[in-house]
C-alpha cells in the first residue's frame, strides 16, 4: 500500500512509523494517562487496515484524522491533546515554506499528483518544470494575497474548485475563438514582425501555426481555429499554379489546352494541400508553448461556414486531406504510426453531409472512419445547435467551452475589438474568448444537506454566491489589463486590435466574452438526494431542477452586471480524484456516492451504468440545453473500424438528437512487444492501478503509447489514480459486432 505524502510524493505505507509518532506523543504525558504497548499496536493496527478498506492511496493528513480517531476511542484524551497540539505545530512550520517543498518536490520527480494532474504534460521535461514550478508559486499568491479566506478554504475543502489558480496571479484569460480570418487577411504582427496576407495556401497554413503557438502562450485555456478562414487561399494557389504552368508550356514552345492546364495544376494543388495540412498537423503537434504541451488546438470543420460554390468544395478538400493525415496518424520513438493528441477535430453534421447520397456523403464516411481508427473528429449537429443557439453555428473552445450567443451586435454594440473584418449587423464569435471557470462540487452540497431537501437548496444557493463571488474575482483580476500583455491577442488581430496603452475592459461586457459556472458530480447529487439513478424519472426531474437552479443564478447575475454568466459542464481531470478524496474525508464512505476516488464529469450517466449509446445520447440531450456555456456527451465503443455502418448510424443520431458528441475508442501501443490494441488498467501489489500491455506483460510508461478521451480530449501522459479507475470501470455502450440494424 501507499501513501501520498504532503508534498504529494508517494511513498510506501510504513506502520512503524505511526507506532513511533503515537509513543512520542504518550511519553509526553502523565503516566497515568498513557497507553500500553499493546494498545498501540492494536490502534495502529486498526489505522492501518482502515487505510487499506479506502482503496486507494491515503493522505498523511487523512491517516493522522484516523489516529486522533482512535485515540478518543480509547478514551485517551490528554494523549490525543498532546497529539494534536504536536500536529499543529508541526503545520505552522510547514505552512512557512510549503511552495518551497512542492517545488523541491518537482525537481526531483516524486510529487505523484503534480506528475498526473495534465494528461498532456510530460512533468520530467525542463519546460514543464518550469510552468509547474511557477504555478507553485501563483497558486501560493493565489491563495494568501488575492483571494478572499472563505473562497481559498471553500476550494482547498473541495466545496468548489477555483480552475487554474496556477496562472491567477497574471492577467491572462481561459480559452477563445482566434479571429484567423483577420490575421490572414488584413496582416498581423508576430514577434515584433509585420506579416502581410499569404499568397499561398501553404504560406497561410504555416502563418496559423506560428500565430498559435504565441496565442497559446498568452493564455492559459484551448484556442480554436476554422479551416473556412484558410479556404480561400487555396483558390491563390491555384491560380499561381496555373500561371506556372503556362508559363513553362510556352517557355518549351508546346501547345496545350486550358483543360491540360487546369489538370496539371490541380495535381500540384493537391500536393501544397497535402503539405499545409501536414504543416499544421505536425508543427501543432511538435511545436511547445511556454506551459510545457502542445498548443490545446481544436480545428473547426464546417462546410456551410464557407460561401456555396469554389470556396466550399476548397474547403471540403482541406478537410479531406485533413481527415486522411489524421487517419494516418504520427510516428512515435520507434517509428510506429500513433494517435496525437492534438490538434482536436469537430467536424459539423449538416443536411448535405448526412445522409447518402448527399453532396458531401463521402467526406462525412471518411470522418467516421478516422473516428474509428483515432478517437476524432467530435460531431456537431448544425440542426440541433441552431435551435440551441439562436439559429448560429459556430465551434467551441477547446474542449467544450461554449460562447453565448451574440447579444451585443443586435443591440448595436458594434466593433468594439476593432477587428478589420468586421461585418455590421452579423453575429461575430471569431475574436471572443472566455475570463474563466469556478466550479461547484454538487455532490458535496448533497451530503452536506443529508438529504433533506430543503436543507440541499438551501446551501445550494449559498454555494452558489460562493462562486459567483469567486468569478467575480476572476472578471476584477482581468479588468485593467493593458493590451500590451500580449500584443498578438489585444493588438494584431487574434481576438482585437487595440491600441498600445488601451485596456481590454470593455471585451468584458455585453456578452463579448463570457465567464463560467462549472457544475460536476449531477449524478452522485441525485443519488444521494433520491437514492435512485438520474437517468429514473424521479432523479431526472429532481437533477432538471438542480440545472435549472443553476441557469437561473446565471441569469440573475448577469442582469446584475452585464458580464455574460454561463453554465458549463466541467471537464474535471485531476480534479475529479481531489473532489472524491475531500468527499470522503468530510462524508466517508456512502455507496454510490462517495465510494470510488473520482465523481462524474457534468450531467454525464455514471461509467458504469449499462445504457445503450442511443439512450444515453438522447437523456444526455436535454442537459446539453441546460449547460448552455458548454457540455459535450460520449457513447464508449469497442474497436469499430470493421463496422463503419454502426458509427455513421451513430453520427446520423447525433445529427437528429443531440448538439455535440463524440464517440470513445482506444488507440494504444506497446514499444516493448509490439502489440497494436487497448493496453489494459491493473492492480499491482500495492494496490495502486497501473497499466499494463496484455501481450507482454509491459508495465513502464515510457515504453508504451496510450490515448484515452478523459476530458472531451485526448490525453496522452496518463492519469492520476482517480481518473484511471474511472477509465477502468468504463462500460461500452455499443457491442462490437451490433449492425445498423440492431442499433435502432
Amino acid at each position: 500500500m501507499k501513501i501520498i505524502k504532503r508534498n504529494g510524493a508517494e511513498e510506501v505505507f510504513d506502520l512503524k512509523k505511526i507506532i513511533a509518532a503515537i509513543h512520542k506523543a504518550n511519553e509526553s504525558v502523565e503516566e497515568s494517562c498513557r497507553l500500553t504497548d499493546e494498545e498501540i499496536d492494536d490502534l495502529s493496527d486498526v489505522v492501518q487496515h482502515q487505510c487499506e478498506d479506502m482503496g486507494r492511496a491515503p493522505s498523511v493528513e487523512e491517516i493522522q484524522d484516523l489516529v486522533e480517531n482512535q485515540l478518543m476511542k480509547y478514551c485517551a484524551y490528554e494523549l490525543a491533546r498532546s497529539y494534536i497540539t504536536y500536529r499543529y505545530k508541526r503545520a505552522l512550520v510547514r505552512k512557512s515554506n510549503s511552495t518551497d517543498d512542492q517545488i523541491l518536490s518537482l525537481l526531483e520527480f516524486n510529487n505523484e499528483e503534480v506528475k498526473q494532474e495534465n494528461s498532456n504534460k510530460n512533468p520530467i521535461v525542463n519546460s514543464v518544470q518550469r510552468d509547474y514550478m511557477a504555478g507553485e508559486v501563483s497558486k501560493d499568491i493565489t491563495r494568501r494575497f488575492l483571494l478572499p479566506p472563505d473562497i481559498a478554504d471553500a476550494h482547498q475543502k473541495g466545496l468548489i474548485h477555483f480552475h487554474d489558480a496556477d496562472y491567477f496571479a497574471q492577467h491572462m484569460h481561459n480559452c477563445c475563438l482566434v479571429n484567423l480570418e483577420d490575421m490572414l487577411q488584413n496582416g498581423t504582427i508576430i514577434s515584433e514582425t509585420m506579416i502581410d496576407k499569404p499568397k499561398s495556401f501553404s504560406t497561410a497554413c504555416n502563418i496559423a501555426t506560428q500565430a498559435i503557438a504565441q496565442i497559446a502562450s498568452s493564455q492559459y485555456g484551448g484556442q480554436s481555429i476554422s479551416l473556412a478562414h484558410l479556404a480561400p487561399f487555396v483558390e491563390i494557389s491555384r491560380q499561381k499554379f496555373r500561371k506556372a504552368v503556362t508559363a513553362e508550356f510556352e517557355s518549351q514552345n508546346i501547345t496545350v489546352s486550358q483543360e491540360q492546364i487546369n489538370n496539371i495544376a490541380e495535381i500540384r494543388l493537391r500536393e501544397e494541400i497535402n503539405r499545409g495540412v501536414q504543416m499544421i498537423q505536425y508543427q501543432v503537434i511538435t511545436l511547445m508553448t511556454t506551459n510545457g504541451q502542445a498548443p490545446f488546438v481544436t480545428v473547426f470543420m464546417y462546410l456551410h461556414e464557407a460561401p456555396e460554390g469554389q470556396v466550399r468544395d476548397d474547403l471540403a478538400l482541406i478537410i479531406e486531406e485533413m481527415l486522411n493525415q489524421r487517419i494516418k496518424g504520427v510516428k512515435n520513438e520507434a517509428g510506429v504510426f500513433i494517435t496525437p493528441a492534438f490538434p482536436k477535430l469537430i467536424y459539423v453534421l449538416e443536411d448535405d453531409n448526412i445522409t447518402e447520397g448527399s453532396k458531401y456523403w463521402e467526406l462525412t464516411k471518411l470522418a467516421a472512419k478516422c473516428t474509428a481508427k483515432r478517437m476524432v473528429p467530435d460531431y456537431i449537429s448544425e440542426k440541433v445547435m441552431k435551435e440551441l443557439k439562436g439559429g448560429d453555428v459556430y465551434v467551441c473552445m477547446g474542449c467544450r467551452s461554449f460562447l453565448t450567443p451574440d447579444r451585443f451586435t443586435d443591440a448595436g454594440v458594434d466593433n468594439i475589438a476593432k477587428a478589420k473584418n468586421y461585418k455590421k449587423g452579423v453575429h461575430k464569435y471569431y475574436g471572443r474568448f472566455n475570463q474563466g471557470v469556478v466550479t461547484i462540487n454538487l455532490v458535496d452540497v448533497a451530503c452536506s444537506s443529508y438529504g433533506n431537501e430543503k436543507e440541499f437548496w438551501k446551501i445550494l444557493d449559498e454555494r452558489l454566491e460562493l462562486c459567483h463571488r469567486a468569478l467575480m474575482c476572476r472578471h476584477e483580476r482581468l479588468k485593467g489589463t493593458l493590451s500590451d500583455v500580449a500584443p498578438i491577442l489585444w493588438q494584431n488581430g487574434a481576438l482585437a486590435r487595440l491600441e498600445k496603452g488601451e485596456t481590454i475592459d470593455k471585451l468584458l461586457y455585453d456578452g463579448y466574452s463570457t465567464i463560467s459556472l462549472g457544475y460536476a458530480g449531477l449524478c452522485e447529487c441525485v443519488y444521494r438526494m433520491k437514492n435512485v439513478s438520474h437517468t429514473s424519472p424521479e432523479g431526472s426531474e429532481f437533477a432538471t431542477r438542480v440545472m435549472q437552479r443553476l441557469n437561473d443564478a446565471c441569469q440573475t447575475w448577469k442582469k446584475e452586471s452585464n458580464i455574460d454568466f454561463s453554465v458549463y459542464g466541467t471537464p474535471l481531470e485531476s480534479t475529479t480524484y481531489k473532489f472524491a478524496k475531500c468527499l470522503q474525508k468530510r462524508f466517508g464512505i456512502i455507496p454510490g456516492v462517495t465510494d470510488r476516488n473520482y465523481i462524474t464529469n457534468s450531467y454525464h450517466v455514471h461509467v458504469t451504468e449499462q445504457i445503450d449509446a442511443f439512450e444515453k445520447l438522447r437523456f444526455e440531450s436535454q442537459f446539453q440545453k441546460l449547460s448552455p456555456g458548454g457540455a459535450i456527451s460520449y457513447v464508449e465503443v469497442p474497436n469499430m473500424q470493421n463496422n463503419l455502418d454502426a458509427v455513421l448510424s451513430i453520427m446520423q443520431f447525433i445529427y437528429d438528437n443531440i448538439m455535440y458528441a463524440e464517440l470513445n475508442t482506444k488507440s494504444d501501443f506497446c514499444q516493448v512487444c509490439g502489440f497494436d490494441g487497448e493496453i489494459k488498467i491493473v492492480s499491482d501489489e500495492d494496490g495502486k492501478l497501473v497499466w499494463e500491455c496484455p501481450n507482454c506483460g509491459n508495465r513502464d510508461q515510457n515504453k508504451m503509447n496510450v490515448a484515452r478521451r478523459t476530458c472531451g480530449y485526448i490525453g496522452t501522459q496518463f492519469w492520476n489514480q482517480g481518473r484511471t479507475q474511472e477509465i477502468r470501470e468504463r462500460v461500452l455502450h455499443v457491442s462490437n459486432d451490433m449492425s445498423p440494424e440492431k442499433i435502432f
